[in-house]
């Protein structure tokens, strides 16, 4: 298939108004411990990419109601966003105890998410969790339903939502329905460990385009569709299945960042001050320079290889001791789920024991915090790191890999990325590496610690200009676009 599959963005392709569906939800209300509700945005690419347009266009954004005082402040389930100027409906679609555990933490996360990222040693289907994935794409078919107006198109997102298109176009033979696939998708022979592959697929296809970060994706979904039906018609070069009654695009359309934000922000912010908050006084010296990594603490993302090379390079390298900081930004995730809890005490020994072997009074290697850090003070950690260190095993694109050279806006700043990450598809500049390797890991940063000034420079011009490129202003676009080519 190739490049064939991937689409520009054309004038006009936007619909005046549209419904977005997905797991979680732009805006959550929440009781504080006064007993006070408050609104919380909801941070991310998904978010950041989307909410604008919905500002812009109107319609409805349904939902998971998941904030704890969401159904109190809405009216049938339906508030209106954001709530300091509202231009759009928030339809919430409420879950039972029951359900969150089997179609969230069950089937979403125990299954379709180590299926995707190609580690099926960690599925566990439960055939519980199965039927509560059914019920609540039921749910929210049902909820889609009630408040898609007639000719407005429906936007899924994301590997929650794998069955709600097939149950929409059931009730509405005509509607327009697209879909973003946000995480990698498989290969035939994984894909095909799963117990419910068909019928995933089969809920897919109902939708007239569905989207991926990668054309290798993209092709891997055309594979999988022609392993699963032998009577489906697939055109690899303009990636349709025609299958039935259903003609569907698959395309490849990267989200990339809102780059021009995260450039205000970082210039904006004071690093000094950032530095002190996040380091501590003592381990703040400006002298010291820092290394960064960023992301929830999920076991796609390979910190305990990232944590074992630094501990490498400093056994190799005496030094470079003292001369350099990692600081491990953590994001807590999915601990209703046991694989998660672990993993989380795994790279927290980790850290322990590479600080405890070569740290010193005046020293300490690597700083691991789960702070709550803004948009604002996360912009300026990243302008404050001379090196970025993204290693997932797999990952749909990466947006870390997107932010940190956006935020570089003093014209320094080397990325190490994982091959395996949807962005080094896309991204060229970054010092690139298997994630597994952890030598190879180690050589990565020390290179980039390393590197003159002008191949510092030529590298994140190189990398900031593959970051623009893909601007989240745009990937809306390019979605409907594919859909008026059908």
């Amino acid at each position: 298939m190739g490049r064939g599959v991937s689409v520009t963005a054309q004038d006009g392709a936007v619909p005046d108004s549209l419904v977005v569906v997905s797991n979680r939800e732009p805006y959550s209300h929440e009781r504080d411990d006064d007993g006070e509700i408050r609104v919380q945005s909801a941070a991310g690419g998904l978010t950041s990419a989307l909410d604008p347009v919905m500002q812009s266009r109107g319609g409805t954004w349904v939902a998971w109601g998941s904030g704890d005082a969401d159904m109190a402040v809405a009216d049938e389930g339906i508030v209106e966003v954001p709530p300091s100027d509202p231009t759009y409906d928030l339809k919430r679609v409420p879950l039972s105890d029951a359900a969150v555990q089997g179609y969230y933490y069950g089937y979403a996360n125990q299954v379709l998410w180590p299926l995707c990222h190609e580690d099926t040693g960690r599925m566990w289907a439960e055939p519980a969790y199965w039927e509560q994935y059914r019920a609540v794409n039921e749910q929210f078919a049902e909820a889609v339903d009630t408040v898609a107006d007639a000719g407005q198109p429906v936007w899924f997102q994301d590997y929650h939502l794998a069955l709600t298109p097939r149950l929409l176009r059931e009730r509405r033979r005509d509607a327009t329905l697209l879909q973003f696939w946000h995480i990698p998708w498989p290969a035939p022979s994984v894909f095909r460990h799963c117990p419910h592959s068909d019928a995933l697929l089969d809920g897919l296809l109902a939708c007239d385009v569905i989207g991926f970060h990668t054309a290798a994706y993209a092709e891997q979904f055309l594979h999988c569709v022609d392993s699963a039906f032998s009577a489906a018609t697939i055109d690899t070069d303009s990636g349709t299945v025609i299958r039935g009654g259903d003609r569907t695009r698959v395309v490849a359309n990267p989200l990339g960042i809102d780059v021009g934000g995260v450039r205000d922000r970082a210039r904006a912010a004071d690093v000094a001050s950032i530095r002190e908050t996040v380091l501590g006084g003592s381990r703040s010296d400006v002298s010291i320079r820092l290394a960064l990594g960023v992301e929830r603490l999920d076991y796609s993302k390979g910190i305990p290889e990232r944590i074992e090379a630094l501990g490498h390079l400093w056994d190799r390298r005496p030094d470079l001791r003292g001369e350099f900081t990692y600081v491990q930004k953590a994001s807590r995730t999915r601990e209703g789920i046991a694989a998660y809890r672990r993993y989380r005490a795994d790279v927290l020994d980790a850290v322990e024991r590479v600080n405890d072997r070569f740290g010193t009074d005046d020293w300490q290697p690597i700083v691991y915090t789960e702070a709550n850090l803004d948009n604002e003070t996360l912009a300026g950690l990243y302008r404050a790191a001379e090196v970025a260190v993204v290693t997932p095993h797999r990952d749909g694109m990466n947006l870390v890999a997107h932010e940190y050279p956006a935020a570089c806006v003093d014209g320094d700043g080397s990325l190490v990325l994982s091959e395996l990450a949807g962005a080094a598809t896309h991204l060229d500049g970054a010092l690139t590496v298997n994630p597994h390797d952890i030598n190879a890991i180690a050589d990565a940063i020390e290179r980039a610690l390393e590197l003159d000034e002008a191949e510092t420079r030529d590298r994140l011009s190189r990398l900031q200009h593959g970051v623009e490129a893909l601007d989240s202003s745009q990937w809306v676009a390019r979605q409907f676009s594919a859909g008026q080519s059908l």
